[in-house]
């Protein structure tokens, strides 16, 4: 992700004329609108799509991974 960010804050310092002295700016803005677009970022339903899937997974546990992000829990809760 770093070199994304890298990418991003070299865009942000060209598109401004190449100021000197707001390093640290672009990469803080770089930074934050990467975050903040991989914030709606959502993985596939079920255990296999987990980072780090738990150790047991009822079927409550797929309903409610496959309705995220709604707010009713599944119907068998």
């Amino acid at each position: 992700m770093d070199e994304d960010i890298r990418q991003r804050a070299w865009q942000l310092w060209q598109d401004e004329g190449c100021p000197e002295g707001r390093a640290m700016q672009h990469w803080l803005q770089a930074e934050a609108e990467l975050q903040a677009a991989h914030a709606c970022e959502v993985r596939p339903a079920g255990r296999n799509a987990m980072k780090y899937p738990p150790q047991t997974w009822s079927i409550v546990d797929e309903q409610s991974d496959e309705s995220f992000p709604a707010s009713d829990p599944p119907g068998n809760y």
